[in-house]
């Protein structure tokens, strides 16, 4: 069907026109693609500036509040013993809380360290062997069955984010 109004078909772009159209229809989209990245990227970094000085006003507040709870419960011991040694023992209780708090804060950051990204790293090196066209420690064709858990880089990375 013709779109022309006297009915001969319309004529052929040549080789030239598409690659100039092509050309010029990419930078269209790539200069979209970056506008659109970009005022996404303002939205995210506004709401999370935000949500950080949020978190700061109540760590301040929290700070004040945790104060006003030690001088009461220093005030209730006050009662029943000796000032100094209702400040004595609640010192004590929070320097225990704080040895608790730190040993389990080491052990959490030493699982952290070295921070890599090792199963992207596998998946990363697996690519490369399919590339080569083999497997990246032993230089033979990739057998999935010769791994522990039969599963590939890439399904053994969406099984530990499917995990958490």
């Amino acid at each position: 069907m013709s779109d022309w109004d006297d009915g001969t078909e319309p004529p052929k772009p040549t080789i030239g026109k598409l690659v100039e159209q092509l050309t010029e229809q990419t930078t269209r989209l790539i200069k979209a693609e970056i506008a659109l990245a970009k005022h996404e990227l303002t939205t995210k970094a506004t709401n999370a500036g935000i949500g950080i000085a949020l978190f700061v006003v109540a760590g301040v507040l929290a700070l004040y509040a945790l104060g006003w709870l030690l001088f009461s419960a220093y005030a209730g011991l006050a009662v029943a013993m000796p000032e100094w040694l209702a400040a004595l023992v609640l010192g004590v209780v929070l320097l225990l809380i704080i040895a608790v708090l730190a040993l389990v804060g080491k052990t959490r950051l030493q699982k952290g360290l070295p921070p890599k990204p090792e199963a992207a790293m596998a998946s990363v090196q697996e690519d490369i062997a399919a590339v080569k066209g083999g497997d990246a420690k032993t230089a033979r064709p990739t057998d999935e069955a010769d791994t522990e858990d039969g599963l590939t880089a890439t399904a053994r990375t969406e099984k530990k984010v499917d995990d958490k």
